[in-house]
């Protein structure tokens, strides 16, 4: 078996550095291609990042190159991989029980009445993946061989790569229970049968010429999956008996990336495989058990989740502290995939120098592994060079202007910012409101239409004047307010035209900030997001929504929702400065939307909505340190939001958010109204909700917005009946899961319609005059 390299990294983008992928695939859904010119784009893709990374100085034969390609999702990916699909699915294998890329994605968007599978947060990132659904029914085969395919079309090409995938425990510790599985049924349980699926595909990775393959395990170092640290370990070890005792099998990394391996790093240092990858930037280095002196060690010292260029020397410290572990060697490595940030740093031209010089993105990233890779070879004499000026950009960063602004520190806080008048209190005043039983209304954005990205990037590019721009967003407004009346819906959104992101679009208009042009990265599947660069203190210099706002609600008499995207969710989708706490920041952008709230009040928008579909995303994997994040997060929004009068309603979202996970936390909000993901889970929500005895307003979404599927009325009355049967009426609102921005008119539309056909018989139902 070869040594393992001395450098390499867990993943990089698959995406393309001008998001290649998502146009291929989207044209392919759209019918506008064939499927012989997508594979021929994923494998242009493929190419290109393989000579990038050897360009960048990553060994070409050495197995340092991760292939770590997906047409979608990695975890569906696996699934697929060892057939685990629903029965629901079944009909697409081809006769020799394939699951082909057709089929791959119908399981990952849904076809007709067929529901695609359910999508969640990855670990703490702002990634989605797809949640497998096991049973006892699910029959495991080798079902698709694209993996192999892909090490033997870099063979071909002259390259010697690692495949990743992801392993059998994540693989089934992430997925659910099959609607025909039998109640309190652990997918984990179907360990054992798993095992010869991987063993079998091990063996035709070898013979397409891997010598090395990367199992991804985050599962284990995870404390929120309903597995218990000791049943994870204790699958990890089977597993990793099974497989490293395989006849015929490539060398294997463990990489278990996002958090402190704990005690299970002594599991894996037992266990049969040749090298461990540890997250050394979100976890400490562990302590020495036996095994290792057999064993790489791979340290995670380049951060994967983030933009900074950190500390070098730090990270050399770090590797050094591995070393004496007393491991056969040890390699340098990212902390995760690169996934997570943009392609390259080169790519911006607009970003100021002195900001670029803290940067890096992916290219950036490999590079100082590389770097780190030759201190570990050569001595750390020999990188002195770009260590110091790594230090050097770190100091200066922290003493530019801006990192820190006395007026915006300066602001007193007490306790009672952080509160509002009572619920019953603010229930009671929000009667003049005039709502109905199940009010209707939507999340915030409508369609993001051609035309608008057009007009935006003319108005961008200089080509049109600012009047002209705004005066095609008035008309934009004016449309989806109009059809916001004919649809029959209670409760208004002004469609948000003037907003390219959620959170850009704030990142654009307060201090502290900086935005990318090509800083792209996969959110799920074709979507990719752009985070901004939050590196210095936060503030507000003028109004940023009221002006829209107050147009909308000038079009009509019904009330129009102000749309804020709250402070951790902000941050969350940012890359945020590393230099101070969370908290910290978070409320410095609390303090900039209580401003914005403020004004919006003034302006007569009687119902403000503050998002925070990230909240369950950022929570720590670690029970320990999840206490702490749950109270700054919480204050954070109360801080956003504890000077609006009784009178006015305060909303927020939550999306792929597993409700009963932070349940206390949703509730210490103290929302007027929370809107949460329940469509594609199917209303699983709403027990969490009525166990909890959760008394505030809560709009359960009844339209899964990540699928192309149009719900029947059926369908969402069904959803809806549920809710009713669980929830007290009073306290239901009538939602899509999230906003439509990434959906098209057409659909929009006709799922609208269903849904308020569908709320009116449930309304009738019960009785209820409006």
């Amino acid at each position: 078996m070869s040594d393992f390299p001395v450098g390499t990294i867990l993943g990089y983008p698959r995406i393309g550095r001008r998001r290649e992928l998502k146009k291929a695939v989207e044209a392919f859904w759209a019918g506008r291609s064939d499927l012989a010119e997508l594979e021929a784009t994923a494998a242009a893709l493929r190419a290109a990042t393989r000579e990038r990374l050897a360009a960048l100085g990553l060994g070409q034969a050495d197995s340092a190159i991760p292939e770590s390609f997906s047409f979608y999702d990695q975890v569906l990916d696996a699934a697929v991989t060892v057939g685990a699909i629903p029965a629901r699915f079944e009909d697409l294998r081809s006769a020799d029980g394939a699951i082909g890329l057709p089929a791959y994605f119908t399981i990952a968007r849904g076809e007709g009445e067929r529901a695609p599978l359910e999508m969640t947060k990855w670990f703490d990132s702002n990634y989605h993946y797809l949640v497998p659904e096991i049973g006892p029914e699910t029959s495991f085969s080798l079902s698709s061989d694209r993996l192999v395919r892909e090490v033997a079309e870099g063979v071909a090409a002259g390259f010697v790569t690692r495949p990743v995938i992801v392993g059998p425990v994540t693989l089934l510790a992430l997925a659910k229970a099959s609607d025909a599985a039998p109640e309190g049924f652990d997918p984990l349980s179907r360990l054992d049968e798993l095992l010869p699926v991987y063993v079998e595909l091990l063996a035709a990775l070898k013979d397409a010429g891997a010598e090395w393959v990367q199992l991804d395990e985050p599962a284990l170092v995870s404390e929120s999956l309903p597995a218990s640290t000791a049943q994870l370990a204790d699958a990890a070890a089977r597993a990793l008996a099974v497989l490293g005792g395989a006849p015929a099998r490539p060398s294997i990394l463990v990489a278990a990336p996002y958090a402190d391996l704990g005690e299970t790093f002594a599991v894996l240092a037992a266990a049969p495989v040749e090298a461990i990858a540890v997250d050394l930037v979100r976890g400490g280095v562990p302590t020495s058990a036996p095994g290792l002196e057999n064993k790489t060690l791979v340290g995670g010292v380049i951060d994967g989740h983030n933009i900074w260029r950190g500390d070098l020397a730090a990270a050399a410290d770090r590797l050094e502290a591995l070393g004496r572990l007393g491991a056969a060697s040890v390699s340098a490595s990212t902390s995760t995939s690169l996934l997570h940030v943009p392609h390259d740093v080169d790519d911006e031209t607009k970003l100021d120098a002195r900001l670029v010089s803290w940067l890096a993105f992916a290219d950036q990233k490999v590079a100082q592994v590389v770097t780190l890779a030759r201190g570990l070879s050569e001595g750390r004499d020999a990188i002195a060079g770009e260590l110091d000026a790594a230090s050097a950009a770190l100091a200066d960063r922290l003493s530019a202007p801006g990192v820190r602004d006395g007026a915006v520190r300066g602001r007193a806080l007490t306790e009672a910012d952080f509160s509002r008048p009572s619920y019953e209190e603010r229930e009671s005043a929000q009667e003049a409101l005039g709502l109905p039983a199940l009010p209707l209304t939507t999340i915030g954005s409508f369609p993001q239409t051609g035309d608008i990205r057009q007009a935006r990037a003319r108005f961008t590019r200089g080509e049109i004047p600012a009047e002209d721009y705004e005066e095609f967003l008035r008309r934009e407004v004016s449309s989806v307010v109009s059809l916001q009346e004919d649809l029959g819906l209670d409760v208004l959104v002004h469609g948000e035209p003037e907003r390219n992101d959620m959170v850009q679009y704030f990142a654009e208009n307060l201090d502290g900030f900086d935005v990318t042009e090509n800083g792209w990265v996969q959110s799920y599947g074709s979507r990719a997001t752009r985070p901004s660069i939050l590196w210095g203190d936060v503030s507000r210099p003028a109004p940023i929504t009221v002006g829209w706002s107050s147009f909308a609600q000038s079009l009509t008499t019904k009330h129009m929702k102000g749309m804020l995207t709250g402070p951790v969710t902000i941050l969350a989708w940012s890359f945020v400065r590393d230099d101070q706490p969370l908290g910290e920041t978070a409320n410095q952008v609390a303090l900039a939307l209580r401003d914005e709230i403020a004004d919006l009040e003034a302006a007569g928008i009687a119902i403000i909505q503050v998002d925070e579909p990230a909240l369950r995303e950022l929570l720590p994997l670690k029970k320990a340190d999840q206490p702490a994040y749950l109270k700054w997060s919480v204050d954070s929004f109360r801080l956003a939001t504890g000077g609006a009068a009784a009178g006015t309603q305060v909303h927020t979202h939550l999306c792929y958010s597993e409700f009963g996970v932070v349940i206390d936390a949703i509730r210490a909000l103290d929302a007027d109204v929370t809107s949460i993901e329940a469509a594609r889970s199917r209303m699983e929500v709403v027990a969490d909700v009525a166990e909890a005895g959760f008394d505030h307003g809560i709009g359960p979404g009844v339209y899964d917005i990540h699928s192309p599927r149009v719900p029947s009325v059926e369908e969402v009355e069904t959803l809806l009946r549920r809710a009713v049967d669980e929830i007290p009426l009073r306290q239901l609102w009538v939602n899509p899961d999230c906003g439509l921005k990434t959906r098209g008119y057409d659909e929009t539309v006709a799922s609208l319609r269903n849904i308020v056909e569908a709320t009116r018989r449930v309304r009738e139902d019960v009785s209820v005059t409006v």
